[in-house]
């Protein structure tokens, strides 16, 4: 899908783009053409817009390289960012690569997914009169759009996590399996934020060194934004790992008492089962065998076996 936007009266306009190869975009409409966002766009679509703008759109394999290199760079072309953004409109969050292209005053994006960051975006900037004024705005935007978005995320994390503390420390019939998996969970959405705050710091100290002139300030601002979410995630991190190990170790006081019952089980029936072994042996010389009183002294002993050692163990406080 593409959509191109122009800047009128102060908004962000947005108007569809045809696909049509015999003919060009009109020379007025090509003018006041900003921002041009491709959306899981088809190969034609792709071509087409290499043909209209002049430029060489980067293929999927290239966005995710990791090399710094091939991340951000400045060439004849323009200039070219690739970021990380959070994709949850499935219900299994990502982290996908956004690919931004500055090339004769006009913004380019390609993506794989609808991202809420972009509508979340257009929508500010179609209501808010002077938002944008020009392609470094809409830049700033979106990486300031992602920044709020990473926060709210990390903000449900937090309360998720709450609400496990509770269960873990608090309620002591939980089922910790299902904590385990609620934690992994959340685990793993704050590695993928953290990912992109880390991505967003390198992207935005690009920027501020090479590229966009009379921004530090605003620059700089989303840095700091950027700096206090990564260290929240870092104690996120530390507050997982906590209720992880604290889950592991109810699971395994739960383990030793079953193992402890099991255990204690064992040693009280083993002295019965051993005389009863002794008194079932087929000797023919056993002077108890005959005598009137040897069943009952049989059974009084195993009895007596069996609670001499529960005594002894509820003496020492090990029951």
């Amino acid at each position: 899908m593409l959509i191109a936007f122009l800047i009128r009266d102060g908004r962000l306009e947005q108007t569809p783009l045809h696909v049509q190869d015999d003919a060009p975009i009109p020379p007025d409409l090509m003018q006041q053409i900003v921002w041009v966002d491709l959306n899981e766009p088809t190969e034609e679509e792709r071509e087409w817009v290499e043909a209209q703008f002049g430029l060489e759109l980067p293929e999927y394999r290239e966005m995710n390289d990791l090399e710094p290199s091939a991340r951000l760079y400045e060439d004849e072309d323009g200039l070219h960012l690739h970021s990380y953004f959070l994709s949850d409109q499935e219900e299994q969050p990502r982290n996908i690569t956004v690919a931004f292209a500055v090339l004769g005053g006009r913004l380019f994006t390609l993506h794989e997914d609808d991202l809420s960051t972009f509508r979340l975006f257009r929508l500010r900037a179609r209501r808010q009169i002077g938002l944008v004024k020009d392609v470094g705005d809409i830049i700033l935007g979106l990486f300031e759009a992602k920044v709020e978005h990473i926060a709210d995320k990390l903000e449900e994390i937090y309360s998720e996590l709450e609400a496990l503390s509770h269960r873990v420390l608090a309620e002591t019939d939980s089922d910790m399996e299902d904590v385990l998996s609620g934690l992994a969970v959340q685990e793993d959405m704050n590695g993928k934020a953290r990912l992109i705050l880390l991505d967003t710091r390198r992207t935005l100290s690009f920027l501020l060194r090479y590229a966009i002139a009379g921004r530090g300030e605003d620059i700089r601002e989303i840095l700091r934004d950027v700096e206090s979410l990564t260290s929240h995630t870092a104690f996120l991190f530390d507050k997982v790992n906590f209720l992880m190990d604290a889950a592991m170790g109810f699971i395994n006081i739960e383990q030793n008492k079953i193992i402890k019952i099991f255990s204690i089980a064992a040693v009280v029936f083993l002295p019965p089962t051993l005389v009863a072994s002794l008194y079932g042996m087929n000797f023919q010389h056993m002077p108890e065998l005959e005598w009137e009183y040897g069943y009952p002294m049989a059974i009084c002993l195993m009895i007596l076996a069996g609670v001499a050692p529960y005594w002894f163990f509820k003496r020492k406080g090990w029951l």
